[in-house]
């Protein structure tokens, strides 16, 4: 069997474009992947379609050695956008060995380890940055049936912030902590935003509050940063979604600090991610894997924390986003009282595209998350 052809699409979700592709092979079996990024949708396009050159005529079986070529190759570092690239084309391979074996992946990462999958809910704050309409949506997420859930209370705040600022984000956890009860897992989104010292006062402040975790509070370029946080912080510290290599995780692991990691399987591929998994637990450490972007995002991510034995929680925005958004794929998951689990009964992602919806949503420059402007929590297409 051999690769023949590449071909991409990209759907206009409001928030973030998604960009999806088919990997086509001589035996008449397809394959499909996702590698959405915030912002660089056209230019991830651009990626897969000159990197295709490298699996075209391959076995698309040889995901190692897919892996390789589509990183090392071209030799130039692409950083996040090579590993979408990589990732699309190498999701849909693993989706045709699935369909060939007749085997859904997470069989094929090692087995199951996990019946069912906890999952929290992310995406469901759209709406004005208040401590009223926080509590109000924190409700309704738990009445959903969730025990765990995710915000950013810090709206377009960068480095450093105002002491009003500063009290408005705490008192946002304090209503959604009011607003959920002592069971419930909160978790607080940091999306790289602060310096070393303003981290660790929102840690210090929110502590009472008991989240569960504190993502990424500082840039991820410099690990010294997130360690430094990590080991001062009364909050656990999790990161790992903007790292797109094995080598990046390794140096994070080796400082013995961050224990939660969210390797972004879309920026690794599903090869990588299983052996980044595999570091993990290894180091003592749970996997709590990026699940922001599409459905497909979410799918892939469900094998591989099925497969895992360190996993801890999925992510899920599915639930909050644009009602069509469930038709873009024919058997989209669904979360069932907080969990998620991957069904025996389909081969491969047990998916596919749907492109005729597909074709109602074009691509729109405005369509992505501008996360240092005021109002972002909207989740509005960005008109300048």
């Amino acid at each position: 069997m051999k690769i023949t052809q590449v071909q991409t699409y990209i759907v206009g979700n409001p928030w973030k474009n998604w960009v999806f592709a088919r990997v086509d092979t001589d035996a008449g079996v397809h394959g499909i992947g996702e590698g959405t990024l915030n912002g660089f949708a056209r230019t991830v396009e651009a990626a897969i379609h000159e990197l295709k050159r490298f699996v075209i005529g391959q076995d698309p079986f040889d995901v190692e050695a897919h892996s390789l070529r589509l990183f090392r190759d071209v030799y130039s570092d692409g950083g996040q956008i090579q590993g979408a690239a990589l990732a699309a084309i190498e999701f849909a391979c693993w989706d045709i060995m699935g369909k060939v074996t007749g085997q859904p992946v997470y069989r094929l990462l090692g087995g199951r380890c996990h019946n069912q999958l906890r999952a929290y809910a992310n995406g469901w704050y759209r709406g004005p940055r208040t401590p009223e309409s926080f509590h109000e949506k924190a409700k309704d997420v738990v009445a959903r049936g969730y025990t765990a859930l995710k915000f950013d209370p810090f709206g377009p705040a960068w480095r450093a912030v105002d002491r009003p600022d500063f009290g408005l984000a705490i008192d946002i956890i304090a209503a959604v902590r009011d607003a959920v009860g002592p069971n419930v897992d909160v978790l607080i989104e940091g999306h790289n935003r602060f310096s070393v010292h303003t981290a660790l006062q929102f840690a210090d402040a929110m502590a009472k509050y008991t989240p569960t975790w504190f993502e990424a509070p500082v840039p991820p370029q410099l690990v010294s940063a997130m360690v430094e946080v990590a080991r001062h912080s009364p909050v656990p510290i999790a990161c790992g979604e903007d790292y797109y290599c094995r080598e990046q995780f390794a140096e994070l692991l080796a400082h013995k600090a961050v224990h939660i990691i969210q390797l972004e399987p879309q920026f690794l591929g599903m090869t990588a991610s299983k052996q980044v998994c595999g570091m993990v637990l290894a180091a003592g450490a749970v996997t709590a894997p990026h699940s922001a972007q599409g459905p497909l995002c979410t799918i892939a991510c469900a094998h591989l924390n099925t497969a895992t034995p360190n996993f801890f929680i999925h992510e899920v925005f599915d639930d909050f986003n644009e009602a069509w958004s469930e038709r873009i794929l024919t058997r989209p998951l669904k979360v069932v009282n907080g969990y998620l689990s991957v069904p025996d009964d389909a081969p491969g992602w047990g998916t596919d595209l749907n492109y005729e919806e597909i074709a109602l949503h074009p691509y729109n420059p405005d369509n992505f998350l501008p996360l240092f402007r005021q109002g972002w929590e909207r989740r509005e297409p960005v008109r300048d």
